[in-house]
């Protein structure tokens, strides 16, 4: 598949996305090249990184970053910076973006190369976090930041008033309560590494001076980490009070 191809029934696709989307994009270009990965780009050197959608998610994760923290301050007025900041980490996370993506059903109409389309790029979340902001920064050039940030609203705001996570991050919660008993900060070690290139599984082992190490796994070495962390605090009865 290459930069100009279009999936079947594209038109009747993208009109259909546009509409879950919320936004009819006067310049179509805008939309398929928000749409379109690297891998689906002639090789060689023809090829024309700019056709692809990396400087338009440069530009979304701006707008996106924007839209959510003025979101959060606004919603949140007695929150202080320290907790708007990991509510905009959270909501701003390529996992995040991912999820959107997903509510905008973009798998059926990403440009893949072969490869990449082969080992699932269509579902792998670093790539629909990408396309979330990619489809954002479009929005942004297409019609202006309002109705950007329209649809971040739309689409962001159950999100931040329903966290799919705990605010501060597992890792983050170790380290403070390893800190605040005097111990050293917590130790990360792989343990090993299997699956396929394209699809790994990563276990981590996590030690805190004078306790059983917790081992975990994740689908990247940071994943696992986390995991290794949750797992820790869960194991000490401090995962829901101090974790949240």
């Amino acid at each position: 598949m290459n930069d100009h191809a279009a999936p079947k029934s594209a038109g009747g696709d993208l009109a259909a996305l546009q509409r879950r989307i919320g936004h009819v994009f006067a310049d179509p270009s805008l939309l398929a090249r928000a749409l379109t990965h690297v891998s689906a780009l002639p090789a060689g050197p023809a090829q024309k990184r700019g056709d692809s959608y990396q400087r338009l998610e440069f530009l979304g994760d701006r707008v996106l970053g924007l839209a959510v923290s003025t979101m959060i301050y606004q919603a949140f007025p007695a929150a202080e910076e320290g907790e708007l900041s990991r509510r905009l980490a959270d909501l701003v996370r390529k996992e995040t973006c991912a999820d959107v993506a997903r509510d905008w059903q973009v798998a059926a109409v990403l440009q893949l190369g072969e490869g990449e389309a082969q080992t699932g790029g269509a579902q792998k979340a670093a790539i629909l976090g990408d396309i979330c902001e990619s489809l954002l920064g479009a929005i942004f050039l297409d019609a202006g930041y309002a109705k950007a940030e329209t649809v971040v609203r739309r689409f962001f705001g159950d999100k931040m008033l329903n966290p799919g996570r705990p605010l501060r991050d597992p890792k983050t919660a170790l380290q403070e309560w390893a800190q605040a008993r005097g111990l050293p900060a917590p130790v990360y070690r792989q343990s090993d590494r299997s699956g396929p290139d394209h699809a790994p599984l990563f276990t981590m082992e996590v030690c805190v001076n004078t306790f059983e190490p917790v081992v975990a796994e994740g689908a990247s070495k940071r994943l696992a980490e986390q995991a290794s962390a949750h797992k820790f605090l869960q194991r000490e009865g401090v995962a829901e009070s101090e974790n949240e």
